[in-house]
């Protein structure tokens, strides 16, 4: 979800993770078709929630149809033996709620670091699905600077979800891009319009490097594309 459980969205359900888990339903949950049931559940504030449910509704909606219908809908297996060889599958019914899963997604990837006397809010959503993947950030609304923060950020915008915001001082909009996930910031300084080379700062660990124009948008594909 965030850092530390989005990639349960490619692993299916890694509940081996501390704010997940498989919760079999009871007898007495079961839908009257369902042989077995699992919930696998995400540690909400407020106590565990249910994240999506995987049902194991045996033979009853081919049998159902079957018997409205009349035809045949048994499978024959060539590779079982006896009595095994043509039955009625079995259908397997997962059933998630978008809703719940990014509320999770957010949850997990909100945290408060301590930051000198005050606190950095940052949110360490997975690249994959944060709104905004790269901010341009010119280092001020100086009428020399805005025509190459300009160019850089419509070069952004062609390959990543971006944003582009001259408001504030530069250090109150790297926290306000933490704040709402953004994983790269692209900071344009003077510099830029003699060198053509640009700052990346990286959400997570704050570190910046210098990298030129020409190569921006290889190395953040080469970021968010190895980010699992």
């Amino acid at each position: 979800m965030g850092r530390r459980s989005l990639p349960m969205v490619r692993q299916l359900w890694d509940t081996s993770r501390e704010p997940l888990r498989k919760r079999p339903h009871g007898s007495d949950e079961l839908a009257h078709y369902a042989k077995a049931c699992i919930d696998i559940e995400y540690r909400f504030p407020w106590g565990w929630g249910e994240l999506e449910g995987i049902a194991n509704r045996g033979d009853y909606d081919l049998r159902q149809h079957q018997e409205t219908s009349g035809q045949d809908l048994t499978y024959f297996d060539e590779t079982a033996e006896g009595d095994n060889r043509r039955y009625l599958p079995y259908v397997i019914e997962p059933s998630g709620g978008v809703d719940r899963a990014t509320l999770a997604f957010w949850l997990d990837a909100y945290d408060e670091e301590p930051d000198g006397d005050a606190v950095r809010v940052v949110s360490h959503i997975h690249r994959d699905i944060a709104p905004v993947q790269v901010a341009a950030l010119p280092l001020s609304r100086n009428d020399k600077l805005l025509p190459t923060a300009r160019r850089i950020y419509d070069l952004l915008r062609k390959h990543f979800r971006s944003q582009y915001d001259d408001s504030q001082a530069i250090g109150r909009r790297y926290r306000r891009q933490d704040e709402i996930g953004t994983p790269y910031c692209v900071t344009i300084d003077f510099d830029t319009i003699d060198d053509d080379q640009v700052t990346i700062r990286d959400r997570d660990t704050m570190h910046q490097a210098r990298v030129p124009v020409s190569e921006l948008v290889a190395i953040l594909n080469d970021k968010i594309e190895h980010a699992w």
